[in-house]
């Protein structure tokens, strides 16, 4: 079952966010994105506490693509440092795992 992950990362616009969609859907390194808006982040960095207002990317896709996906994702993300995490799934709908299967890349 550990075949399949949940990735977040966090980017700082609707128009980040958008544009690492895109690039993970058309080189199927994801079969679904979800942006949810409306983070308030608070973190350290360089020594002091920021906060920041984000989105959350939630991406849908399967282990043995996570390193090429990071990569992509690095490429354009604004941050110096992303956030890049996977979870593994443990359970899912067997259709909708079928379906993850079928959307990204072999």
């Amino acid at each position: 079952m550990n075949k399949y992950i949940v990735v977040f990362v966090t980017v700082k616009s609707k128009k980040e966010a958008k544009k690492i969609t895109d690039i993970l859907l058309k080189n199927k390194l994801a079969a679904c994105v979800n942006a949810v808006p409306g983070l308030a982040s608070a973190y350290w960095w360089k020594g002091k506490i920021e906060r920041a207002k984000e989105l959350l990317l939630i991406i849908k896709t399967k282990k043995a693509l996570f390193e090429k996906l990071t990569l992509e994702v690095k490429k354009v993300h604004s941050y110096e440092v992303p956030e890049i995490i996977s979870l593994p799934l443990t359970g899912g709908n067997s259709k909708y795992l079928k379906w993850i299967e079928q959307s990204v890349i072999k």
